[in-house]
């Protein structure tokens, strides 16, 4: 099947928030024109979310969506038999899927039956501002002009986005002052959780596979801390533990932090337990045998033997230093 055999820059109409009402619901009524003239007064962008089957099921929505080029981001959850179609590229979605459509990339969505269920949202650029989200949604992989923009779901994963969608109805239907930053937030989720479905390929080779590596051990190590309670205790003590954790063989993960950094993996984990401990011997007022257990040593005498090794000097006689 062959499309884009016209030229989109003079074909494709500009659509903004109010052609997609009118889209959805035809002539748009007095009350809807107030609400969009009145949001267009706050610093807040504009958002909605939509039950795609209840939408279905009123015969509001039309079968077919043409190209053209929209002044809003949307992420359509899908469930049905659908059919995508974007410049030279169609996608045809047999069961799950998630889209996400950006203003800069025509494209048409075609129903293939009347049995669609899904949720999607609309929002504006204005509300997700770089100084609320710390990036600029153009410049994200989920909305260039490269990405695959539809990806199609297992049953498992249909079943985690539709709870965002569901927290989504539920808070844009409250009066809590401050639920257009939570559904902000839950758009998020929904962008990272499709920049995850496709990872990004490495372009460098072994040389970027190792900084990731390293970049995810120095991760796991570090969550494990601070230390905030005697009942807290690390679960990641050994080099086994994070290539196991990051589902690598424990040679590999010495092999890539010997030649990153010039220390072994259990030398970077011992330095770390090392630090924690002296900043617990030395801000806190637990007792050795509540330190050793929160930093993974099941004896007293284990940990004290550990830290006159890295730190030349018994874990009580450091204590009594400082103070």
């Amino acid at each position: 099947m062959i499309f884009c055999t016209f030229d989109f820059r003079n074909t494709m109409e500009t659509r903004a928030v109010k052609d997609f009402y009118t889209e959805i619901f035809g002539t748009l009524c007095a009350e809807i024109n107030h609400f969009l003239e009145n949001q267009s007064t706050q610093d807040i962008g504009h958002f909605n979310v939509f039950d795609t089957a209840s939408i279905y099921r009123s015969g509001k929505k039309k079968a077919e969506m043409p190209y053209n080029r929209r002044t809003y981001y949307k992420i359509s959850l899908i469930k049905g038999r659908n059919r995508v179609e974007c410049a030279d590229k169609v996608v045809n979605i047999e069961d799950y899927a998630i889209l996400f459509a950006t203003p800069r990339i025509p494209y048409r969505y075609v129903p293939l039956d009347q049995n669609q269920a899904g949720h999607f949202c609309v929002f504006t650029a204005e509300f997700m501002p770089k100084s609320k989200t710390g990036f600029e949604l153009e410049k994200l992989p989920i909305f260039s002009p490269q990405s695959d923009f539809v990806f199609q779901l297992t049953l498992d994963q249909y079943n985690d986005i539709e709870l965002i969608y569901k927290k989504m109805h539920s808070e844009i239907e409250s009066d809590y002052a401050y639920k257009y930053d939570l559904l902000r937030t839950y758009a998020l989720e929904l962008i990272h959780y499709g920049q995850k479905l496709k990872p990004l390929q490495s372009t460098n080779g072994s040389t970027n596979a190792s900084a990731r590596i390293l970049s995810l051990f120095i991760e796991l190590l570090e969550r494990q801390f601070p230390i905030e309670s005697p009942n807290q205790t690390i679960q990641l003590r050994t080099a086994s533990d994070f290539a196991n954790t990051l589902k690598i063989h424990v040679n590999y993960l010495n092999k890539v932090l010997k030649e990153t950094t010039g220390k072994t993996t259990t030398e970077i984990i011992a330095s770390r337990i090392n630090q924690e401990a002296k900043i617990l011997l030395r801000q806190t007022t637990w007792n050795i045998s509540e330190i050793a257990y929160s930093l993974g040593f099941e004896e007293v005498a284990h940990f004290s033997n550990f830290f006159k090794k890295h730190s030349k000097v018994s874990p009580a006689a450091f204590r009594e230093v400082v103070v």
